[in-house]
């Protein structure tokens, strides 16, 4: 299946690999069939891009890489809604954004993955320790030009 992106132009996908978040992202209700696309073979950022419009695409990452205590907590029926018998046969991830000179990652709302059946949902956890824009990266100063 062929999908369009704005970012990678058009981009052949295995149908099988479509995951379907039933209720949509935050924010992003009506959209909820995306692919996981990997830039490079040795990136720790992938894009979850939507099938549904070419725009619309998140930074996402794998947050045990950046926080070694993280854990996603999630409900019983949100477990039985994604046919998930254990968090060992899903994917966590959480959406990336830079945030002054930092990129961050939303632990409070992380996407968990089934990757079974591609089902997906996006978790908002009520834990106090994570937040919205728990810092993962600083980024270096910028260059600054100078003028004559």
């Amino acid at each position: 299946m062929n999908v369009q992106t704005t970012r990678f132009g058009m981009v052949e996908i295995d149908q099988n690999r479509i995951i379907n978040f039933e209720a949509g992202l935050l924010g992003f209700s009506s959209y909820r069939r995306y692919v996981l696309l990997q830039p490079d073979d040795d990136g720790v950022f992938f894009w979850l891009q939507s099938i549904e419009s070419p725009e619309l695409a998140f930074v996402v990452t794998d947050p045990s890489l950046w926080v070694a205590n993280y854990q996603a907590t999630i409900r019983r029926e949100q477990m039985d809604e994604l046919q998930l018998g254990s968090l060992e046969t899903a994917q966590v991830l959480v959406i990336v954004n830079k945030y002054d000179r930092s990129l961050t990652g939303n632990l409070q709302g992380p996407l968990v993955v089934n990757l079974d059946n591609y089902q997906g949902v996006q978790l908002v956890l009520a834990e106090k320790k994570w937040t919205t824009r728990h810092e993962i990266v600083q980024l270096g100063e910028s260059a600054q030009v100078a003028t004559a």
